[in-house]
């Protein structure tokens, strides 16, 4: 009869941990907590396991580049994806091949992935070259034709087939469509975790059993720099069977330095081969199909963007798009997904990371960290889960176990102080872009602090633009201040409505105003407190837009807005601008709501007043510009109508 083996010191101390663990012909069961091995696992025979179960991780501190683990048990640890036929989840396996050599070995999927049948016991899936996977109560069956790699690649048509039988390298990310139907077993330990429902099985969600060697030490993912005018990516992902502090990875790989005392970072780094982000793929919720088309998805991203290493960065949800046969994204509809915690990404999630040049980005044993899954922790696998509160009830983390040592207790927990601004186009769908608040950044590109879209040729968008990078900024990270005016780019491919206006302020307290600020009409719209709307014609409005947070049409001495009236008097179609005292009117122009000019009537002098007739305008909202002699301008909407 097999022995148990129940660890008691590696589970609560880092310090107590042990050198290295040896399981020959018996088990380890671990039930929720950590197990630390300072150097090697060595599992030495077939029937020797490692079972991590309720979230339970292994963490190491080899720093041995391609790990020393070795021998052919298995450990087990479990992982749960969207339980949905049409749905794509990105994975990284945390094992590999269960050989005896030391290192990590690559893997295939039927060597790796697993049902659980209870607590220890696994069963193999069937895979099948049909569309639809499926679960029931005996098996489980994986449709191999959307298993995927990607590897340093720009265009849709490079994603590589893996199917059940394809070598995939240890620290590569894989897709992997779920299943439908819905184990109720009840018996596999875990019913309750991860699981809304509380009950009864798995509901939304599939639980999997990757079982191989743990992957451990360096990892080595190549990455490449940019083809021609397109960025290269990788899908990658967290390799080990633990948590890992993503903030880490994406800083150490794009050119930081991170103090591993008192979180700061800085620039200098030895390595700088990756754009600092990552991008997670959020598939619509239940998908509903397979065909191109008709997917509904986007990529949501995350910028390690914070004053320290060891606090939340900021995390943009997917605008959601359907997709052409090329794998460009259509826009026909949909809406902004469900707000992510992705500092700590847990066991098994995969990300895309974009490649500056070409060369090799590492993961390393240093990132990992016990953190089990949940928002509280900033640590959550992409599946179906609810939209989720931005608050933080306490400021500092709790205890944290780590291979680096952090004590994470000395840090904060609220993430990077920033302000979401939401544009709706033509009433169907909501882009969301991030203006981000760190005083170490400066107004120009940064790695790691500004992300840019992945999305490139929608049809109509809103994106930050800065003056020293091409790109589409999703997130901008700069400096605050009240008199920051920050450039904002509007896109329309045919004429399209916009709405613009402040979805969410996180963390942030330094100004009680924002603005969208209209250099055509020189008006100033509250977005924190109502919204913008304009229609505008086919055309990317780059110079016009910007983000403020001070109305400068308010802070001049006697302000023009408070010495001129304007009237429109619909019965008489007359304009009249009142200027009871005498300023020195230089201009008033009449502007459409797209802002084209319609009349430019100058050098007007002091008098009372002006008329203007508007008996030519159709009925519609205009805009009136009045500058005056010495610099002030004041806008007003004028409503024209024949009625």
């Amino acid at each position: 009869m097999k022995r148990a083996i129940f660890i008691i010191c590696a589970i609560f101390s880092l310090t107590k941990g042990f050198t290295q663990l040896y399981v020959k012909d018996t088990y380890v069961f671990n039930k929720g907590a950590m197990v630390f091995v300072k150097d090697y696992v060595e599992l030495n025979t077939a029937t020797s396991n490692l079972y991590l179960r309720n979230e339970g991780q292994l963490l190491q501190g080899s720093t041995v580049s391609n790990g020393v683990n070795r021998g052919i048990g298995a450990l087990s640890v479990f992982q749960e994806g969207t339980a949905n036929n049409f749905g794509y989840n990105y994975w990284c396996s945390p094992v590999g091949a269960p050989l005896a050599a030391a290192g990590n070995d690559a893997f295939v999927l039927d060597q790796v992935v697993k049902r659980p049948i209870d607590v220890t016991t696994p069963q193999n899936p069937i895979f099948t070259g049909g569309l639809n996977g499926s679960s029931t109560n005996s098996e489980l069956t994986i449709a191999s034709r959307w298993l995927f790699k990607y590897t340093a690649a720009n265009n849709y048509s490079n994603w590589v087939s893996v199917g059940q039988s394809g070598t995939v390298q240890s620290g590569l990310g894989f897709t992997m469509k779920g299943v439908s139907g819905d184990d109720t077993t009840t018996g596999i330990g875990e019913a309750t975790v991860n699981n809304p429902s509380g009950s009864g099985g798995l509901n939304d969600y599939q639980r999997y059993d990757f079982r191989g060697k743990a992957n451990d030490g360096d990892i080595d993912i190549s990455v490449a720099g940019m083809a021609g005018q397109y960025p290269n990516s990788t899908l990658t992902g967290n390799p080990y069977p633990s948590a890992i502090n993503l903030n880490l990875f994406l800083l150490e790989n794009s050119g930081y330095v991170v103090n591993y005392t008192n979180g700061a970072v800085t620039s200098g780094g030895p390595v700088n081969v990756i754009n600092g982000n990552a991008y997670f793929w959020e598939h619509q919720k239940p998908a509903t199909s397979h065909v191109l088309v008709q997917y509904i998805g986007g990529y949501g991203y995350y910028a390690p963007n914070n004053v320290n290493a060891f606090s939340p960065g900021t995390y943009n949800s997917a605008t959601w798009n359907t997709y052409n046969l090329d794998g460009s994204p259509n826009t026909t509809g949909g809406s902004t997904g469900s707000t992510y915690k992705r500092m700590f990404a847990p066991v098994g999630q995969g990300f895309m990371v974009e490649g500056r040049i070409n060369g090799t980005a590492k993961m390393k044993n240093i990132y990992r960290a016990f953190v089990k899954e949940g928002v509280a922790s900033e640590s959550q696998f992409e599946k179906n889960a609810a939209n989720i509160a931005n608050t933080v009830d306490v400021q500092n983390w709790d205890e944290i176990p780590n291979v680096a040592g952090v004590d994470y207790t000395q840090f904060s927990k609220l993430p990077t102080p920033q302000i979401k601004i939401h544009t709706i186009f033509n009433n169907q769908f909501t882009k969301e872009i991030t203006m981000a608040f760190n005083p170490n950044t400066t107004d120009g590109y940064d790695n790691a602090m500004d992300v840019n879209s992945y999305e490139t040729n929608l049809t109509n968008d809103a994106y930050f633009s800065l003056a020293d990078n091409p790109k589409n900024f999703v997130i901008t990270t700069l400096p605050f201040s009240v008199d920051k005016r920050i450039p904002f780019t509007l896109k329309a491919g045919d004429q399209a409505i916009f709405k613009v206006f402040v979805g969410d302020i996180i963390n942030f307290s330094d100004s009680e105003n924002v603005y969208l600020y209209d250099g055509v009409t020189g008006i100033y719209h509250d977005i924190k407190n109502g919204f913008y709307e304009t229609a505008l014609p086919a055309g990317i409005y780059q110079n016009r837009f910007e983000i403020t947070f001070r109305d400068a049409a308010l802070s001049v001495t006697n302000p023009i807005n408070e010495n001129i009236a304007v009237v429109q008097n619909n019965t008489n179609h007359i304009l009249t601008v009142s200027n009871p005292n005498l300023m020195d009117i230089k201009s008033v122009i009449l502007f459409d709501i797209t802002g084209k000019l319609l009349f430019n009537k100058t050098n007007l002098g002091s008098k009372a007043s002006y008329e203007f007739s508007t008996a030519s305008l159709s009925d519609a909202v205009y805009l009136v510009k009045i500058q005056t002699s010495d610099g002030q301008s004041f806008g007003q909407k004028i409503l024209v109508s024949s009625k």
